[in-house]
């Protein structure tokens, strides 16, 4: 009996002991942004959640937001203000009089020590993301009393099965030695074994009876709660819907009568709608850069006058400067050969972009296969070498005698490649693995590139530039994009090495991330944000790009660019600004001090310049540019057909050249056929190595064929560089080693 007992369920639930979670309901204001202010919300605190709404009403329905309070930190202001930290975000509440804010601080601080004592007990400790319901914390206790009325009916199936076998056993011995004098002790035995086995078939019949009961109770509730958010999703799916088509309906209508709508234009990035009043904004300004510039005259720098040349005597030489008003030095005027300087017209295809992407959030874009309707008729290998159009810039460093000035330089051409995108909201074709694509400008600007797509999942692009003004520059970058639900960004993961030839000056930067907006309503548009370090590994000196992402509440000019340009001792000698869409600037600095204004206690430093010197500047869009996808002039002709090309190069891909012809639906076709014969190749390959695998042998996995995998000595990082051979085999017009892949 004694085992029994301590085997047989508890009367009372072990483990969890909930505690006591009072609800708390009240009006608070709460600070929305900086055009609404503080807004009256119905706050109710509950189960160690903190969720609030427009009105009472509300909560049958809509919850606007929920503070899990478990983690959260609670902080008193003054005149009945406080704010609740927690996820990394702010929520600024103000009650309307000292009374009633004591009140709910005290409500609030005893909810949190509940909510640490339940977390502290529950075994979903891992999940430390922010909490989607009101009632998380009563889910987890049931699921808790589930789990243990589980572990009863374990018990009670074990000792079932151990008192059943025992009394088998006993009834088998009572068999053998009936008419025995035994016998009366033997069925005194049997008796007790009866008894042991009724008790534990009873618990057993109890615990079963518990489950259900609470299994049934909830699972009511449950339903109904997951009915409810099936209904809630349909019917926003259904409005986004609704709200798109209507959108392009005033799009076109705007566009065929522009005249009969009146109003102030908001600029493209400005279409975020502010129906969501609970956004949160910050004052852009706590983000300006550490530095101030000031003019040698005294005169701050975002207010500049005229260019002042007597300024410069003995300062930054003129050959590596660039005159804003001599287009003499464009990079891709016609010499020799005439290529194209348009394409046919972009189609007027209209297409739901929501009804693809919905089910897209959170997964990588690489992976979803996508119509061309959202394309532009060049391959991701082709945006890679656009990243040349102002390869003079490389040209005009190449020259300079002093490392900082040529600094100066490089970091202009890592600006320049984004001032292509400020438009070019589509997507390039994902290449095909093994696909190349080759640039040849050697007679008219001294370069020639090639480049491989060397990985298909992750997507990876191998890039070698080689040029007979005096550089070599070469990548590997890796894209990772995602779908946000509002947004896609997209980040180039790897690093881009130059170097040059006659200094052996060796640099190294990065990308920074892209991102389109305005992916379900609105019109879309493109931000580049993040740094830029360029690094010299030569003499160590450095410049710090930042891009400032848009703010619609900026004062600061969008699409802006700041950088410093420094030795390897750490002092400054250049100030870079400009925008990543229209032109960098440079200035000498001549004097630095340290002045205030700066965050967190930190003083910002104030630099003394010389005048601006220009270091590049945007070349216009062609003609017409708008219907032709917003190509560049160097766009436009980098799809353009080319003789003695590799049978891999991108411009012979079947979709993308009928793309760029008008016919996208024949483009889709072509599309679907190479993507489910590089999926079939792609099983092949892997059932080869499984084959190989099984057989003990050694597996080699995909080789690209004009790049190979090596370590970087400077980086220490594993990168595929140009192995050479392309060159050559074009000349010998040898091209028996690609494979096919169109």
């Amino acid at each position: 009996m004694n085992e029994l007992v301590k085997c047989l369920p508890s009367p009372t639930l072990p483990g969890l002991h909930l505690p006591c979670l009072d609800t708390y309901k009240g009006w608070l204001f709460k600070w929305t942004n900086y055009l609404k202010g503080y807004q009256r919300r119905w706050f109710v605190l509950s189960n160690g959640l903190l969720s609030y709404y427009r009105t009472q009403a509300e909560m049958a329905h809509t919850c606007r937001g929920t503070i899990p309070l478990a983690k959260a930190h609670i902080e008193v202001g003054d005149t009945c203000h406080l704010v609740l930290t927690s996820g990394g975000r702010s929520y600024h509440l103000k009650a309307t009089s000292e009374g009633e804010c004591q009140r709910w601080v005290s409500a609030l601080q005893q909810a949190k020590a509940n909510a640490t004592l339940l977390m502290h007990h529950s075994d979903d400790s891992g999940d430390e993301g922010p909490v989607p319901q009101e009632d998380r914390a009563l889910t987890q206790g049931v699921l808790k009393t589930l789990a243990s009325k589980l572990d009863d009916l374990s018990t009670c199936n074990e000792l079932i099965g151990k008192h059943g076998a025992a009394l088998q056993r006993s009834l088998s011995e009572l068999e053998e030695l009936r008419g025995s004098a035994d016998s009366t002790d033997k069925v005194k035995a049997v008796n007790e074994r009866a008894t042991l086995f009724r008790i534990t078939s009873n618990a057993m019949i109890n615990a079963c009876r518990d489950f259900l009961d609470v299994a049934e109770s909830h699972s009511r509730r449950w339903q109904k709660a997951l009915q409810h958010e099936r209904e809630q999703r349909h019917h926003l799916e259904e409005t986004i819907e609704q709200l798109a088509k209507q959108h392009n309906s005033l799009e076109r209508a705007w566009k065929e009568n522009p005249t009969s709508y009146t109003g102030t234009e908001r600029s493209q990035e400005g279409d975020a709608s502010d129906e969501n009043d609970d956004a949160e904004f910050f004052d852009a300004m706590e983000d300006s850069p550490a530095f101030i510039t000031v003019t040698a005259s005294g005169n701050i720098q975002h207010k500049r006058s005229g260019s002042n040349q007597s300024m410069m005597s003995g300062g930054v030489p003129n050959d590596w400067t660039h005159n804003e008003n001599d287009n003499s030095g464009t990079n891709h005027m016609q010499l020799g050969r005439t290529r194209r300087s348009r394409i046919p017209d972009k189609p007027n295809y209209s297409l739901n972009l929501w009804s693809i992407m919905k089910n897209c959030i959170g997964k990588d874009l690489s992976k979803i296969p996508m119509p061309v309707n959202f394309n532009e008729p060049l391959s991701m290998l082709q945006r890679l070498s656009e990243d040349l159009e102002y390869s003079e810039l490389l040209d005009r460093a190449a020259r300079c005698d002093s490392s900082l000035e040529q600094m100066c330089l490089v970091a202009a051409f890592s600006v320049s490649s984004y001032s292509t995108t400020v438009h070019r909201t589509a997507k390039p074709f994902n290449p095909l693995l093994g696909e190349t694509y080759e640039l040849d400008r050697l007679d008219e600007y001294g370069y020639r590139s090639i480049s491989e797509q060397v990985s298909h999942h992750p997507p990876a692009a191998a890039h070698h530039v080689t040029s007979q003004r005096g550089w070599t520059l070469w990548q590997h970058i890796t894209i990772d994009s995602k779908f946000r639900g509002k947004y896609i960004s997209v980040v180039p993961l790897g690093n881009i090495h130059l170097q040059f030839h006659s200094s052996g000056n060796h640099y190294v930067w990065s990308k920074v991330t892209s991102t389109v907006h305005n992916i379900i309503v609105g019109k879309l548009w493109i931000d580049q944000s993040g740094d830029i370090d360029i690094v010299n590994n030569t003499t160590k000196d450095t410049c710090r790009l930042k891009f400032s992402p848009y703010s619609y509440f900026s004062r600061e000019v969008p699409r802006k660019v700041t950088g410093v340009v420094e030795d390897r001792e750490g002092t400054a000698h250049y100030i870079l600004s400009g925008t990543w869409d229209d032109k960098m600037e440079s200035a000498k600095i001549v004097d630095s001090s340290q002045g205030c204004g700066g965050s967190e206690g930190k003083q910002k430093t104030v630099y003394q310049t010389l005048q601006p010197k220009l270091l590049w500047k945007k070349y216009p869009l062609p003609d017409n540019a708008e219907n032709m996808h917003f190509f560049s002039s160097l766009a436009l002709t980098l799809n353009e057909p080319e003789e003695g090309v590799a049978p891999t190069d991108s411009r012979l891909r079947p979709d993308q050249r009928l793309m760029e012809a008008g016919l996208w639906d024949e483009a889709n076709v072509q599309k679907q056929r190479l993507e489910e014969c590089q999926r079939l190749e792609r099983k092949r390959r892997e059932a080869q190595a499984n084959q190989a695998l099984e057989e003990g042998q050694d597996i080699e996995g995909y080789q690209p064929l004009w790049f190979e995998k090596r370590t970087d000595d400077t980086m220490r990082e594993s990168t595929y560089v140009y192995r050479g051979g392309y060159w050559e085999a074009k000349d010998r017009q040898d091209w028996s080693q690609c494979p096919e892949i169109f």
